[in-house]
């Protein structure tokens, strides 16, 4: 039995989608059973559990020879950082609890950084409590996903102004459709275990991509030019200033450690980089409503 917690999210959902196709019982693990139907349609069994009650996680896992998990963000909280790390210590308890053979954990790149640089530190501390988990651990370390530039999309397509933290915009960075980290996690899964007790896996796209390089693809999406422009870091606190406290700050540090550059990226010597084959410019289809891609919508 494989067990995915998160499996309505975009990564959980694809791996799923994946094992099911390759005749694998799947418990797919959800927060609201009213999202579990398209899981149920995949053949998936459906489980709902609280991510932040180790009780119905145990309960969820408890026979369960793999367990894939995600740390999910969520924004609209009042501590989105304070939420992220209560989740991070249930789904442990649980795993120590329940002893799994095998544990996949998504983590992100930069993980392996131990100064505190924002988002990455969030797994970094997660990865650091996986350690203490005894069961074979699979580390998926994923450079950030395509689709988080949808965030800003309708006010490059509005304005033909694409705003960016990334600075210079013409510096390329990893990125990765979460499709793509949810099919690699799958075939990681399938594969034999290695003979260690801990592997890390790093998964970015088929090539990486600047700012500029995301202001082209829209442009070529929507007919109209855009071009990025590098918010100036004196702007960032007001830019974010709707958010939590403690989101912004995660996103703050996160963003000067991209610009500094090498931190938020593969560790040194790593073992293996997984590449997915999704280019940006599908990835970003969904977000707009060009003619171009009206056809490929209902597909994404």
């Amino acid at each position: 039995m494989f067990a995915i917690i998160g499996a309505s999210g975009n990564v959980g959902r694809s791996t799923s989608s994946a094992l099911r196709q390759a005749g694998m019982p799947v418990r797919a693990i959800v927060r609201d059973s009213a999202k579990g139907a398209p899981l149920r349609e995949l053949g998936c069994e459906v489980a709902v559990a609280d991510l932040q009650n180790p009780a119905s996680l145990e309960k969820a896992i408890c026979d369960a020879d793999t367990v894939q998990v995600i740390l999910p963000l969520r924004p609209l909280v009042k501590d989105p950082a304070g939420d992220l790390s209560l989740s991070g210590t249930s789904i442990i308890h649980a795993l120590r609890q329940t002893r799994p053979s095998r544990v996949l954990a998504i983590s992100d790149y930069g993980a392996h950084v131990s100064e505190n640089i924002g988002m990455p530190s969030i797994f970094h501390e997660f990865e650091s409590l996986l350690h203490t988990v005894e069961s074979y651990k699979l580390i998926l370390r994923s450079a950030e996903h395509m689709h988080n530039w949808g965030r800003v999309i309708p006010v490059a397509l509005s304005s033909g102004t694409l705003p960016t933290f990334q600075d210079p915009i013409e510096m390329v960075l990893p990125t990765i459709s979460a499709q793509d980290l949810g099919l690699i996690a799958a075939r990681l899964l399938l594969r034999p275990q290695s003979g260690s007790d801990l592997d890390i896996v790093h998964a970015e796209g088929p090539r990486r991509y600047s700012a500029s390089d995301v202001a082209t693809a829209l442009s070529e999406l929507s007919g109209r030019t855009i071009h990025a422009h590098a918010v100036p870091r004196s702007q960032w606190k007001s830019a974010f200033e709707q958010l939590p406290t403690s989101l912004a700050d995660l996103l703050i540090k996160a963003n000067d450690a991209k610009n500094k550059g090498g931190l938020v990226d593969v560790e040194p010597n790593a073992d293996e980089v997984i590449y997915g084959t999704t280019e940006l410019i599908e990835a970003l289809k969904r977000f707009t409503n060009s003619p171009h891609n009206s056809q490929n919508l209902g597909r994404l």
